[in-house]
């Protein structure tokens, strides 16, 4: 049977080497050397920075704008920079505008930064350099099996989310990625071997969390089949890069934490592992995160109809226990942001929380 090549960039030739002065050096893209990791620029020792990272997959909606409007409090209140960036590498899933549309959004809300926009897109060969180290280290090997080959396995446990557990097929299988290719006559994933060993670390806004990846989440894709970085490494290699040192972001990036711990600890930069806030959620009626299926909930869908800043505002002021207004400015917010007030617990968008939200536009007709 005949090779088929893919019509995307394979992860293959990412990961070739070129031999200069008798030492390997990896290959991006079109046969262009892969430029060395960028290193954090000096800074004041003590400057803490975040990021606020829209992924242009959708607009932006009420529960996003919270907790984007919860990391900038903390921001500015405690003197941090902001750095914006675009997290636009999910190419099928990528609305075009939608990026543009999110910067309009966060402005409308009154949030700024200090650096960005930067975009993910271009920076692919950093990814693909750390792909290529992970590799070469025996943190990560090439995996062939299909999402269907793995929710079928006997063998695969699942996650508390009911997502299946990759139970390890290709661990140690292939001796290259040539070998993978080969077998699978199509090019391989890319995943990382997590340890099997249990994980402590301290989120700032939940306390401490102690988790076995291996067991509970697997070993994850770093890049998928057509060359593409996964999120969990990206964002790793954009944070080290940028020096962050606080990620404010939803619970239900819980997980994504230990995998990137051990991302940091495997590139050997365990030391620049950011500090993690993780918020409750928005969710609707159903108790699920906030979605489509709630009605449209976008901040352009509530500026369209003309609800001021000022009303949307006071709704996330009071998911973010500043209290109960009619309108509110950003500048006030700033003053009364209190980080020990927020709940605790997931906050439920009502059809009255919408109807609040619609009157203020009624009443400026």
């Amino acid at each position: 049977m005949s090779k088929r090549r893919s019509a995307l960039p394979s992860a293959l030739p990412l990961l070739l080497c070129l031999k200069r002065d008798g030492h390997a050096l990896p290959l991006c893209g079109l046969g262009v050397p892969c430029p060395s990791p960028a290193k954090v620029e000096n800074r004041p020792r003590n400057m803490r920075i975040t990021r606020l990272a829209p992924s242009p997959t959708g607009a932006l909606h009420l529960g996003n704008a919270r907790t984007f409007l919860i990391n900038w409090l903390l921001a500015r209140q405690n003197n941090w920079k902001i750095v914006l960036r675009i997290e636009d590498i999910d190419g099928p899933r990528i609305k075009s505008g939608a990026d543009q549309q999110a910067i309009e959004d966060l402005r409308w809300l009154g949030l700024d930064w200090d650096d960005g926009p930067i975009y993910q897109t271009k920076r692919l060969p950093l990814y693909q350099q750390a792909t290529h180290r992970l590799l070469a280290t025996g943190h990560a090997y090439p995996c062939i099996c299909t999402r269907k080959e793995i929710e079928l396995a006997a063998s695969a446990p699942h996650a508390e989310d009911g997502a299946a557990v990759y139970p390890g097929t290709c661990r140690g299988r292939f001796s290259s990625i040539e070998a993978a290719t080969a077998s699978a006559e199509r090019p391989p994933a890319i995943r990382f071997a997590v340890p099997d060993k249990d994980l402590i670390f301290t989120d700032v806004f939940r306390g401490e969390v102690t988790i076995n990846p291996a067991r509970q989440l697997g070993d994850f894709v770093i890049a998928k089949a057509d060359g593409t970085p996964a999120y969990q490494l990206a964002v790793v290699i954009d944070d080290a890069d940028a020096g962050i040192t606080d990620i404010v972001r939803g619970d239900d990036l819980l997980d994504s934490t230990p995998r990137q711990m051990l991302l940091y600890q495997a590139l050997g930069m365990a030391g620049q592992t950011p500090r993690y806030w993780h918020l409750p959620l928005i969710v609707g009626e159903d108790g699920r995160r906030l979605a489509k299926r709630h009605g449209d909930t976008r901040l352009s869908h509530y500026r369209d109809r003309g609800v001021p800043a000022s009303r949307v505002l006071a709704l996330l002021a009071r998911w973010c226990g500043v209290g109960s207004v009619q309108h509110i400015a950003l500048n006030a917010m700033l003053e009364q942001f209190d980080v020990a007030r927020i709940p605790r617990e997931h906050i439920t968008f009502t059809a009255t929380d919408d109807a609040w939200l619609q009157s203020a536009q009624i009443s400026a007709r």
